[in-house]
């Protein structure tokens, strides 16, 4: 009997490769619908087949969060979640783990898009670029366009180098920056190219651009906040294209009014799709609505990754980019590496 496999949303770039997988396991598609009616399927035994499901980008509007509600009622043969997204804030991981469910996500493949972002929201923080954005559109030429800053010589701490951290530094790097990161653990000096580790109280005291790129989960959530932020440098620039909660925005908000910040470019948000208007209201905030990876080339990526996850997971056991929290679990599948 063939496995069978159900995808959660639409696939946007690659419904050609899902439909080919159709050649050996029996495919299953939520494609809209409503949570209750996706817990209805599960609770009625018409998913009861499925060992392995696709979770795409467009799934949480369907479903809402994979919490614990939804994973309990998800059927006892299924016991993978190929995820789509470097961030997987959206399933819980903790729920998924009690029932012996892997979980993949997509780092990699989301690097250089969102590293994009980020220093294209770098530099039009820097340079006060909303002002004359807003101003030229009204007609009004340069408007009151303040002066902004160098890139150069400028300080650029990461909290968080992994993928997209790396990336956000190499690209610093052509600027004239100098880096400096903090993580739970330093890299292997393989990979720090140069950066500069350092505590995380030196991170914020040191940077003159502080660039948020890491996971959100419990121990993450407002990591920075009032606190934090009165220890950075007066006049920080702030960057986010990771998650939102990982700032207190009100707080944000607050320092951003003083001018203790004096400017934030941003491309995420703590409460998405709403926007605190204190962000929405001043001139200093650069804002992006959370268009990181939101490129054709990037998309198509994401997805390829996730079909190979759930692919592999089906088919060997095994899964390409297990989410951190699972690795090294006794009864998690073991990593197989790409191309292999």
């Amino acid at each position: 009997m063939r496995p069978t496999v159900l995808c959660i949303g639409k696939l946007g770039d690659t419904a050609a490769e899902w439909q080919a997988l159709g050649s050996k396991y029996e495919l299953l598609e939520f494609h809209s619908g409503t949570r209750a009616d996706f817990l209805a399927n599960c609770r009625s035994g018409i998913y009861d087949a499925v060992v392995g499901c696709y979770r795409s980008n467009d799934s949480t509007r369907l479903t809402g969060r994979f919490d614990a509600e939804l994973v309990d009622a998800l059927p006892e043969k299924l016991k993978y979640v190929a995820h789509n997204g470097a961030g997987y804030d959206t399933v819980d991981v903790e729920a998924c783990s009690k029932r012996l469910i892997a979980v993949s996500n997509t780092p990699g493949a989301v690097d250089d898009a969102t590293a994009d972002v980020g220093i294209f929201l770098l530099l039009g923080a820097l340079r006060m670029a909303h002002f004359s954005i807003t101003a030229l559109r009204a007609g009004h030429w340069q408007g009151e366009t303040p002066r902004g800053h160098d890139p150069k010589g400028k300080t650029l701490g990461i909290l968080g180098m992994g993928g997209i951290g790396r990336a956000m530094a190499r690209r610093a790097r052509a600027f004239g920056m100098n880096i400096i990161y903090h993580n739970r653990k330093r890299l292997d000096a393989s990979l720090e190219n140069g950066a500069e580790y350092v505590s995380f109280d030196d991170l914020l005291a040191r940077a003159d651009v502080l660039s948020l790129n890491l996971a959100l989960n419990a121990s993450t959530r407002h990591i920075i906040g009032a606190p934090e932020l009165a220890r950075t440098k007066p006049g920080v620039v702030v960057v986010n294209t990771a998650r939102g909660a990982l700032i207190d925005e009100e707080a944000l908000v607050q320092a951003l009014d003083s001018g203790h910040v004096s400017a934030v470019g941003l491309d995420v948000y703590e409460n998405e799709p709403r926007i605190h208007p204190g962000l929405v209201a001043n001139q200093r905030a650069f804002l992006l609505p959370h268009v990181g990876t939101y490129t054709a080339e990037t998309a198509r990526e994401m997805e390829l990754l996730v079909l190979k996850n759930l692919e592999t997971a089906v088919d060997e056991g095994k899964m390409l980019t297990l989410v951190a929290e699972q690795k090294g679990l006794e009864w998690a599948p073991a990593a197989k590496e790409a191309g292999v």
